[in-house]
């Protein structure tokens, strides 16, 4: 047993491991505990799962390990040894053939391979295969919901997980978070596939909820609205069979934002109002982050500054302000499922710049910018676009587009996350309404094109830019 689990550690390129006969001997008596890596191996060497051995949980690699013909008693002949280097790798019995790959299997090892590609530094781009292992986990996931066991310390394990993953919103490129949450996704779904107790039932649910719409939000940042939307339905249906109006309503306001950045104001108001009324009067975020998306929405559809639209959309940011005052401690701190101060202030100050009020909105800004930490990128990036638009309704194109310039040198090809060119291209297309021959302009354009592929990432701070920080955040909260 310790020459195969050593061979295959050849196999793979890893350094000869350490395990001798004490070691196998503490595992198999239960004095030890084998890590991942060598759990592994030895459902690997044994060929059963983890709970054939006494674990919970699947294996780190997602793969099955128990064969067919061991599954069915059936007895074959030993087949020759196989040299791999100098170890001898001695095969079982019950050698197998090639395994079964399921579609799902497959999905998750799409996702699993470009996860890996992204951690060795390689560009990941989100084509077809991505994109249909991204679109089939997530069906799945709706056909579980209409057909329907882990255990209490299982659950608690992933929803610490999900809780992570809405920490790591904050500071993770989309694509590499995207393959995290899509892979804990899938394993909810699996435990889902088998009706629970009430109780546990919900919790996975719940769980569901949240990953779905997580996914939805990293495909807004990604461009693919098609698919957010997709996300979000599927997070609404496991929102509904909890019960839990406050989740339901977050989902809601979430989804909102997608015909938001798509343009169609009136969609995003009609979700924000759904959202408004799920919530009731229960103090919840999507109190708050509804009459914010209401009060975008409104900034959009004015036109010329009419008084009536500015004075809607400020009455329901004085809403928002009321209802995040009434939120519970936690969820104030919580960006992803929650709704914090910073971002109450940054999209108080983006509406604001909709509606043409400068001097409003530049306060607001530069309050939830000053909240911001160093290392969180794309939400301060989203604020100093807004900032040099209200440089530009003051009248002050040079200092506008010097704020242009000046973030699109930070933003190497990596980094630029559809909702980032977005506003980019935005400040370009006003500054050459205002001053179509300003010098700066055929450079602001060239970078928009062509990225400084070494340029050092950089934190912006209000008037200024500091050096040596790294551009982590993908998000707009």
């Amino acid at each position: 047993m310790i020459e195969q689990v050593r061979a295959l550690f050849d196999r793979d390129g890893k350094p000869v491991p350490g395990i001798g006969e004490t070691l196998l001997s503490a595992y198999e008596s239960g004095l030890k505990r084998p890590g991942p890596e060598y759990l592994h191996y030895l459902c690997s060497v044994y060929r059963v799962e983890p709970v054939a051995l006494g674990y919970e949980g699947p294996c780190i690699c997602g793969n099955p390990h128990r064969t067919l013909a061991a599954a069915r008693g059936e007895f074959r002949e030993e087949r020759p040894s196989i040299t791999h280097g100098a170890h001898l790798v001695v095969q079982h019995p019950f050698a197998p053939g090639p395994p079964h790959v399921s579609a799902h299997d497959e999905d998750e090892n799409v996702l699993r391979t470009s996860l890996l590609k992204i951690l060795q530094g390689q560009d990941v781009t989100l084509n077809g295969p991505l994109l249909g292992a991204v679109e089939n986990i997530r069906r799945r996931m709706d056909e579980t919901f209409v057909s329907a066991t882990v255990s209490p310390a299982m659950l608690d394990q992933w929803e610490e997980a999900t809780r992570g993953f809405g920490r790591q919103y904050l500071n993770t490129p989309p694509l590499r978070l995207l393959c995290d949450v899509l892979l804990e996704f899938s394993a909810v779904r699996k435990a889902l596939e088998r009706r629970q107790p009430i109780d546990l039932q919900e919790r996975l649910c719940r769980m569901a909820a949240q990953l779905a719409g997580l996914g939805g939000m990293i495909m807004i940042n990604l461009g693919d609205h098609r698919l957010a939307r997709s996300f979000f339905r599927t997070g609404r249906t496991a929102a509904d069979e909890t019960g839990d109006r406050a989740l339901r309503a977050w989902v809601t306001a979430r989804e909102a934002l997608v015909p938001l950045y798509l343009g169609d104001p009136r969609e995003a108001l009609n979700l924000a109002k759904k959202s408004r009324d799920l919530a009731g009067q229960t103090p919840c975020p999507a109190q708050a982050m509804a009459p914010v998306v209401e009060a975008r929405a409104l900034a959009m559809l004015s036109t010329s500054g009419r008084k009536d639209t500015i004075e809607q959309a400020k009455r329901a940011l004085a809403r928002a302000r009321q209802a995040f005052q009434m939120m519970p401690p936690n969820d104030k701190e919580d960006s992803t499922f929650g709704y914090t101060e910073r971002q109450l202030y940054f999209h108080q100050g983006d509406a604001l710049v909709k509606l043409g009020q400068a001097l409003e909105a530049d306060i607001a800004l530069t309050q939830a910018l000053n909240r911001y930490q160093p290392s969180e990128w794309l939400d301060p990036m989203l604020i100093r676009f807004d900032q040099a638009k209200c440089k530009l309704l003051e009248g002050d194109v040079d200092e506008a587009i010097t704020i242009g310039v000046g973030l699109l040198r930070t933003l190497e090809q990596h980094y630029r996350a559809d909702i980032v060119m977005r506003r980019a291209n935005e400040l370009g297309r006003s500054v050459a309404e205002k001053d179509p021959t300003h010098p700066l302009l055929g450079l602001y354009n060239e970078l928009l094109k062509n990225p400084i592929a070494s340029s050092p990432a950089r934190s912006p701070e209000p008037g200024h830019q500091t050096d040596g920080q790294s551009m982590a955040t993908y998000r707009e909260g």
